[in-house]
């Protein structure tokens, strides 16, 4: 892929592995992976959450995190020569527990802190809502606490999030509620997106496009028109394919351009 202007497709800043609990494979599946599609820089991209209540762990302990960086130093050094590899967090922020987080990033140097908002905490059930989850479970649980609330809440929180956090990229922004059927985002919603933005601004972070969203709903994470919204304020875009196996390292970069194509830029 030639070189973009608005995004580097070289570049893939969002990556899991199974230190996850969720995904697939090794750090050295990746990288080989990486090498493989010809990318040149890479950033793994870990859980981290805190306060959750969830019948599963989809993210990583503090001890499953220095066997991250003791990993991923060794494929630097083994690796460095032939790419960049970059050794991240994807922090899940929590409205009680944000202080907390705050301390845990404090342990170690991230070479990128992405912020998202997976669970939200919810007194109808007994488990926090996962907001991004495929299982039946916490779709029929989201639809009883109301799309509606559950989207307001989520960007509201978004925004403290990137307001209290070391953050430098916001992760797949439009993602929450991706598997409800025939969600549509209100009036009251593009101005939540509307204020995030300018807070990311204010914050000299980036917007991850994230190219997950090709295969679930066609578009990436977030909408194209968000893209644009983006674009006018002169938010840096980043590359992020989400993956969670091997394989999907890289995964529809090739569309990118033409999506970014079709903007009124």
């Amino acid at each position: 892929m030639s070189p973009h202007p608005l995004i580097n497709l070289k570049y893939d800043g969002h990556m899991h592995t199974r230190y996850c609990h969720h995904a697939v494979g090794s750090m050295e599946e990746y990288v080989l992976s990486a090498i493989k599609k010809n990318l040149e820089h890479i950033v793994f991209l870990e859980h981290m959450e805190a306060g959750v209540n969830y019948f599963e762990i989809t993210w990583l302990t503090d001890k499953d995190f220095d066997d991250y960086f003791q990993e991923g130093r060794r494929l630097q050094e083994e690796y460095g020569d032939r790419l960049t590899i970059g050794l991240g967090v994807e922090v899940g922020f929590s409205t009680t527990h944000w202080q907390e987080l705050q301390e845990r990033l404090q342990k170690h140097s991230w070479d990128q802190v992405g912020i998202s908002y997976h669970f939200m905490p919810d007194l109808d059930h007994s488990f926090d809502l996962n907001l991004v989850s495929r299982q039946e479970r916490n779709i029929k649980a989201i639809t009883a606490a109301g799309c509606e609330r559950v989207l307001d809440n989520y960007f509201s929180t978004l925004i403290q999030a990137v307001l209290v956090l070391p953050g430098t990229v916001l992760c797949h922004l439009d993602a929450a509620l991706r598997f409800q059927p025939e969600l549509h985002l209100s009036q009251g919603h593009w101005q939540q997106i509307s204020k995030l933005l300018d807070t990311v601004k204010a914050k000299n972070m980036a917007l991850e496009i994230n190219t997950s969203g090709f295969s679930i709903r066609g578009n990436p994470f977030p909408l194209p028109a968000i893209i644009q919204m983006a674009i006018e304020r002169e938010i840096p875009l980043q590359a992020g394919s989400d993956a969670h196996r091997p394989e999907d390292v890289g995964r529809d970069f090739h569309k990118l351009p033409v999506l970014l194509q079709r903007l009124p830029l």
